[in-house]
């Protein structure tokens, strides 16, 4: 038998699960089933489709859909001829979706049923794209369909019933090559394109093997749901553990509380990866107190810290164990893990850590000037990783400052304790965490400056009991101009996705500013922050 910790491209996966459990479902999504068998051979066909409509390496592919199988079978497909995939929030409107397409200099769009339109109504400014294919379900229909778009059962079955993929010609098998870019908020306004490298996804794995250790004992009997999105690392990061590890991964298409409940019963799923409000949205369910998770045995979350009561009632609910994690999609999802033998109630200041870092990662705590920090001093947070990204997409100096000397710059002031553990305190960067989406303020800045009626603007990101913080707007009214709250969060509706939108709106005669004339965020966010021990919630 191979070694799965031995993989260590995408390219490779579908080729040695499909020799070791060809008839194991791989994925399960909507009541429809893959086997490693099936994706591997489906995934070298739709390769075969890609070369012959000259995707080459190197060449950006995009989609744009809610998860479902074809979308997995798109990411390999794209590893196997040395494509990068680019995998799109569909939370976005369409001017920002618009943006990354054309930012990505995407040539091919994969797009779902219900962003057809979405699709139609910006292709026409992104002539860099030479062809769409139509993600199709037995609801969609042809008047919703343009006629120039191929459907995707149809062109697959087309390369199907040619010769195999060419090994030689299409097939790649380098670790550090880029095979995904992952688009997160930037601070100027733009989202980024992080580059992560096959690398990224089998790196700390193979730490773990080195040292004979193991993480959360990942068999080849496992059931994983999948309830994070593809276009989330977090999502992709933990459909790859499943994978390597040959268990069934259960597919949610996107994140209902009832739906997560119901798979994780019928399914009987042994691990699954979520966020807080996951959690909290699940538990809200009255199915949670019937719910069959007898086969559950391990939580792991991250993308915000855990309220103690949230995970007070998650212990008792769920009564499994409970791992959590600290990353970025720059250091390739998790680079820290607080681990189940830490999750004890009797011991509340340990559960304020993110944890200590995997193997192979190491932590530095800088101060302003780069200089190392001793324990229990605070400074910002940086991490080396082996799974760390490539760099920005066309971003030299972006880069440069992120990524320095094989460090990450996280932008979250923390420290480390006596015993190793990183606290995360506050963060250095104005990022927003709402619900784990990162926003950040400028952007929402940006749009909100265009309303008539203000003068000066500034969001922040406030304590919010269900969603870790909610996005706040102090706006300055231009002289003799009014505006209600309503109407501000209107003016953005639309033009910004709904999850960035401002939630309450304050108004204020003026915004603190330091003597360069810098607005002082900090400022404005200690009043709302005052008896957290923590500034990020």
């Amino acid at each position: 038998m191979i070694h799965n910790d031995a993989i260590q491209t995408l390219a490779e996966l579908t080729a040695v699960q499909a020799k070791q459990f060809p008839d194991r479902k791989a994925l399960i999504c909507k009541g429809e089933t893959l086997t490693y068998q099936q994706l591997h051979q489906r995934s070298d066909a739709l390769a075969m489709s890609l070369l012959s409509v000259g995707i080459q390496p190197g060449t950006r592919v995009a989609f744009l859909s809610k998860d479902c199988l074809q979308g997995y079978e798109i990411l390999f497909a794209c590893a196997k001829i040395g494509a990068v995939l680019v995998p799109i929030n569909w939370r976005l409107t369409a001017s920002e979706v618009g943006y990354i397409l054309q930012n990505a200099e995407a040539e091919l769009l994969f797009v779902g049923p219900a962003f057809y339109s979405m699709a139609a109504s910006i292709l026409s400014e992104l002539p860099r794209i030479k062809k769409t294919v139509a993600i199709a379900d037995s609801a969609s229909t042809s008047t919703s369909l343009s006629p120039d778009w191929p459907i995707y059962e149809q062109w697959l079955d087309n390369a199907a019933s040619k010769e195999g993929l060419d090994k030689e010609k299409g097939i790649t098998e380098k670790a550090g090559q880029v095979v995904v870019q992952m688009y997160t908020s930037g601070t100027t306004g733009h989202p980024k394109g992080v580059q992560l490298a096959h690398v990224s996804f089998f790196a700390i794995a193979q730490a773990f093997a080195k040292q004979n250790q193991t993480w959360i004992g990942w068999s080849d009997q496992d059931v994983s749901l999948i309830a994070l999105p593809l276009f989330h690392i977090g999502g992709l990061w933990w459909a790859m553990r499943g994978l390597v590890a040959g268990a069934e991964n259960v597919l949610l298409e996107s994140f209902v509380p009832a739906d997560a409940l119901q798979a994780m019963a019928t399914y009987q799923v042994t691990k699954t990866c979520l966020v807080p409000a996951m959690m909290q949205a699940m538990l809200a369910e009255p199915a949670s107190r019937t719910t069959d998770f007898s086969a559950l045995d391990t939580i792991v979350y991250g993308g915000s810290p855990i309220a103690e009561t949230l995970l007070t009632q998650a212990i008792k609910t769920f009564a499994c164990d409970f791992v959590q994690i600290y990353g970025m999609t720059e250091t390739g999802n998790c680079a820290i893990c607080l681990p189940a033998s830490d999750h004890s109630l009797d011991n509340p200041q340990r559960l304020l850590a993110a944890g200590k870092p995997f193997p192979g990662v190491s932590v530095s705590v800088l101060t302003p000037e780069k200089a190392p920090l001793p324990a229990g001093e605070i400074g910002e947070i940086c991490l080396r990783s082996p799974a760390h990204m490539v760099g920005y997409w066309k971003l030299p100096e972006a880069t440069a400052s992120t990524l320095v000397d094989g460090w990450i710059h996280t932008g979250d002031a923390g420290y480390v304790d006596e015993d190793g553990y990183v606290f995360i305190c506050d963060r250095i960067k104005d990022m927003i965490c709402y619900a784990s989406e990162n926003v950040y303020p400028a952007e929402v800045e940006n749009i909100l400056y265009q309303h008539p009626a203000i003068a000066e603007v500034a969001v922040i990101g406030v304590p919010d009991p269900k969603w870790g913080e909610a996005i706040k707007a102090l706006v300055v009214l231009r002289p003799e101009a009014s505006a209600t709250a309503l109407d501000i969060i209107n003016f953005a509706r639309g033009k910004l996705a709904s999850f960035k939108l401002p939630r309450t709106v304050d108004f204020v005669a003026a915004l603190p500013r330091t003597p360069s004339g810098k607005v002082q965020k900090g400022k404005l966010r200690e009043p709302f922050w005052q008896g957290y021990q923590r500034k990020v919630n």
